[in-house]
This record gives structure tokens, C-alpha cells and sequence, in this order.
């Protein structure tokens, strides 16, 4: 149903944006140039109809594949998930912060201790999620790409992935949305939450210093 709904309003806009196209934009009539506008602000708003539409099917679309890649990925012993996370970068400290259990259980883990379905489950689960990264976004050393902050921020795709919003890790490294849109949505308070008093400038000697802000 969505993505009938998607299509149709992709061919109203394609129809409507070709109807304007054809209009003449040399007119000098006052007329002609209000129902010009009217049709460019149709357009502009069967764009954004589309945008979120699309949007919302693009988040669906990755968390099936997601889901669908963890139960692959859950066929693998949990060493092997510890060893394959391990080797992509990821401290034990980071995999343990972002599947929410101890560092002590992660090095228990390691010796062939048990652990239970649901860990067992979340371990698979960010495998999985550095899989899709990795193959649909190109990105490089995923334990460094996690690492990485925000920008004009200090939360990084750990802290979201760790506050279980892994569609906005989705779409942070899938770049369709601002970072400063995908803050807004992580935590509306972001900007005076993190802001600073102070700024990095370039001293006269070349070097970095930081000053404080003038109020």
C-alpha cells in the first residue's frame, strides 16, 4: 500500500512539475505569472509529501533488513560475534555499552561462558547493523565511524546506537538527513544541553588556543 501510495504521488508530482515546465515563464501578464507560482508551490508541496513519504519507507525498508540480517548473524556462536566485532575495531568497552551488559560479561563471554538469547541477540544485532552500514554506505573502519562524533557535537553513532535509535544511525551514515535535523529528533534540548562557553580559534603563532566566547 505504501509503495502504491508513493508511486501515484510521484506521478502527480512528475505530471505537475511537467505542466509548469511547459508554461511561459517570458509571460507578461500578471495572471499568468500568479497561476506560474501556484503551480511551482503545488510542486514544492507534493515534493515535500513525497520526501517523507519516501523517508518513512526507506526507514521500514532498513529495519526489515536489519531484522532479517540479525537472525542471519544469530547463527553464530557468541565468541564469534565477539571476535568478528573485535576485528572490525570495536573495543569491549563500546560492544558492552551498546548491547547494555558489563564489561565482565563480554570477557566471560570470550572464554566460552554462556549468555543468554536476548545477549545473544543484541551482539548479533550490531553485527548486523555494521554489515548494512557497511555494504549500503560504503564507510570505512565501522569501529571508527561509531567513534566519531556529531558534528558541533560530542554524540556519536555509539551513544545513539547505545540509546537504541538505530534508525538514526541508519540515517546519519546513509547521509539523507542534516546532522543538525537528525540531533532534533535525538534530543530537542541538544543545543543548550551541549553548548560551550568557549571556541577553538587560530592563535598568532598558528597554533590552536582556546578562548571564551564574548557575550
Amino acid at each position: 500500500m505504501a509503495d502504491t501510495i508513493t508511486k501515484e504521488v510521484g506521478r502527480n508530482m512528475t505530471e505537475t512539475a511537467e505542466g509548469t515546465i511547459k508554461c511561459s515563464l517570458n509571460s507578461e501578464t500578471g495572471q499568468s505569472i500568479a497561476g506560474l507560482t501556484d503551480k511551482i508551490g503545488g510542486v514544492r508541496g507534493l515534493a515535500h509529501v513525497l520526501a517523507a513519504e519516501c523517508g518513512d519507507l526507506h526507514r521500514d525498508s532498513l529495519d526489515r533488513e536489519w531484522r532479517k540480517e540479525t537472525a542471519e548473524m544469530g547463527k553464530k556462536s557468541v565468541r564469534n560475534l565477539l571476535n568478528e566485532l573485535s576485528e572490525s575495531g570495536f573495543s569491549w568497552r563500546d560492544i558492552a555499552r551498546m548491547v547494555h551488559v558489563s564489561v565482565p560479561a563480554i570477557r566471560k563471554w570470550r572464554r566460552g561462558g554462556a549468555a543468554s538469547g536476548d545477549s545473544r541477540r543484541k551482539l548479533a544485532g550490531l553485527l548486523a547493523a555494521c554489515n548494512l552500514i557497511t555494504n549500503h554506505y560504503m564507510v570505512d573502519e565501522i569501529a571508527s565511524w561509531f567513534e566519531m562524533p556529531l558534528p558541533g557535537t560530542p554524540i556519536t553513532p555509539i551513544d545513539l546506537y547505545a540509546a537504541e535509535r538505530t534508525d538514526l544511525v541508519f540515517d546519519y551514515a546513509s547521509s539523507q538527513n542534516d546532522p543538525e535535523q537528525l540531533m532534533n529528533e535525538f534530543d530537542p534540548q541538544w543545543r543548550e544541553r551541549y553548548r560551550s562557553e568557549f571556541d577553538v580559534v587560530t592563535a598568532s603563532d598558528g597554533n590552536f588556543s582556546i578562548v571564551k566566547k564574548e557575550l
